[in-house]
């Protein structure tokens, strides 16, 4: 017979059963703590599964048959987003621009002068998939004049660049823990705004009793005045969330977003300094600082390269990109506890050593001087 192991006999296993319940105010003082990093008064909702959960329950709960909507598209979920929209019955009108860039205030302004009937915005803050980050700030300005709701998905920029929910007039605001916060993938929250509230409020065709339904959680969490939880949480990844959140106040939150972005720097000086590869996002304040793309060489497929470059070191969170983009996109993440000098190191170290394996001339030293010197400037203020 096979004896059953105790956790306290071995101290690097965590105890993670017989926890104590968690209760309705730990669970309300949780949302309130990822409230606070969003900077939103507005109501939030935590929703029991990664980030795709609310999502789409925000799509589906204020978006109804009739409907036009603006869908903004600078990477693979945008186009997400997209079919979400139709299969509620809503028109879209597509903004896309080049995944070596952002899109424009100016593109969004024009497209919602040409159809004034728009209610519905939907938009990535930054795409860790493409290495792109949107600017926010201005285009919840034209949105917020045209009428429309914004809905806005920050999982990838969170804890790495500011998000300012309120001020930038976001009526839905989705985030999830696993990237720069550096926490659980399978809990997330979104805010949801008064105008936004009204919207879904007279939607027919919002969901109810479904865990897609933000309507369930405002009336039978919400409502009540979050004293009694509706169902049982999911416990361990709701204090998972709390940890991150309360890891995030003690370092500080200036102190994070700075890590990032001397990480997005580092990165890209060391590649341009590397030789062979390039940033695939073209200028620097179109990159988002939770991840970096590049392009590889013409002629050398970016697979082999990342398949190269974990052989000289299999820590590095260097991975190639999905889909039609695998062959020529490499994505370099440095989000969370990877947002560290070390780490961007290494990364260029293996992919200086995964080239060179691929006959590619590389200059690694000067890569290395070339972060060094990025990182620094970005510390420096």
């Amino acid at each position: 017979m096979t004896a059953v192991s105790d956790p306290s006999e071995n101290p690097a296993t965590p105890d993670l059963l017989d926890l104590p319940a968690l209760t309705a105010a730990h669970f309300a003082r949780i949302e309130d703590k990822v409230a606070a990093l969003m900077r939103t008064r507005c109501d939030v909702v935590a929703m029991q599964g990664e980030a795709l959960l609310p999502l789409e329950a925000c799509i589906r709960s204020a978006v109804r048959p009739g409907s036009v909507a603006l869908n903004i598209i600078t990477g693979p979920y945008g186009e997400t987003f997209g079919g979400w929209l139709r299969s509620c019955g809503a028109e879209v009108d597509t903004v896309t621009a080049p995944f070596t860039g952002a899109v424009t205030p100016q593109q969004v302004a024009e497209a919602l002068r040409e159809r004034p009937e728009i209610d519905f915005v939907s938009l990535v803050h930054a795409e860790a998939a493409t290495g792109n980050t949107n600017p926010v700030a201005e285009i919840g300005a034209v949105v917020r004049e045209h009428g429309a709701l914004l809905m806005l998905d920050a999982v990838a920029s969170v804890g790495a660049e500011p998000l300012l929910t309120d001020e930038w007039g976001v009526d839905l605001c989705v985030i999830g823990g696993q990237k720069a916060m550096a926490g659980p993938a399978g809990v997330s929250v979104a805010s949801v705004s008064a105008r936004a509230w009204e919207r879904i409020a007279a939607n027919e065709q919002a969901p109810r009793r479904s865990y897609l339904s933000l309507l369930d959680w405002k009336e039978r969490w919400i409502d009540g005045g979050r004293t009694a939880l509706p169902h049982a949480p999911a416990q361990l990844e709701m204090l998972a969330l709390e940890q991150a959140a309360d890891r995030l106040e003690a370092e500080g939150l200036n102190a994070v977003l700075t890590r990032h972005r001397a990480a997005a720097a580092a990165t890209r000086a060391g590649v341009r300094a590397l030789g062979g590869l390039a940033p695939y996002v073209v200028r620097d304040e179109d990159a988002a600082p939770a991840a970096t793309t590049l392009r590889a060489p013409e002629g050398v497929d970016a697979r082999e390269i990342v398949t190269a470059a974990v052989a000289v070191d299999a820590a590095v969170p260097v991975q190639a990109a999905a889909g039609a983009l695998a062959k020529e996109m490499i994505r370099v993440n440095h989000y969370g506890r990877a947002a560290d000098r070390a780490v961007v190191t290494a990364s260029l170290v293996a992919l200086a050593g995964g080239l060179r394996a691929l006959g590619v001339s590389v200059d690694a030293e000067g890569a290395a001087q070339a972060a060094g010197a990025a990182w620094d400037a970005v510390i420096a203020g």
